[in-house]
């Protein structure tokens, strides 16, 4: 539990806590969402030809597309409910940075 209260740069036991409930919360409901969004899309994985190696790979890859979105709103949302918004932020900042996605200035 140190090693991520001195990586993550917070303080407390309890700080640790929420972080992983966040994100354990996060990771779930995230997945619960998409599902009705595919479906109002019309996106099912029986409008994918039956050949698992193409069908399949796209509809996994429209579903992560989709799915990515949705995580980082409800990542920022749910750390905001539970007090962590400003880790969260920092945290969101951080990893589309390193994906390339934002660029920084410093």
């Amino acid at each position: 539990m140190e090693k991520l209260k001195k990586r993550w740069g917070i303080s407390s036991n309890g700080q640790v806590l929420l972080i992983l409930l966040v994100f354990s919360i996060t990771g779930s409901s995230s997945l619960f969402v998409a599902r009705p969004l595919l479906d109002y899309l019309g996106i099912t994985r029986l409008n994918f030809t039956s050949e698992f190696l193409w069908g399949g790979l796209s509809y996994y890859a429209l579903r992560i597309l989709i799915i990515f979105p949705t995580y980082q709103i409800l990542l920022v949302c749910y750390g905001w409910l539970f007090g962590q918004f400003e880790f969260f932020w920092n945290f969101e900042k951080n990893m589309l940075a390193r994906m390339g996605l934002l660029r920084i200035k410093k």
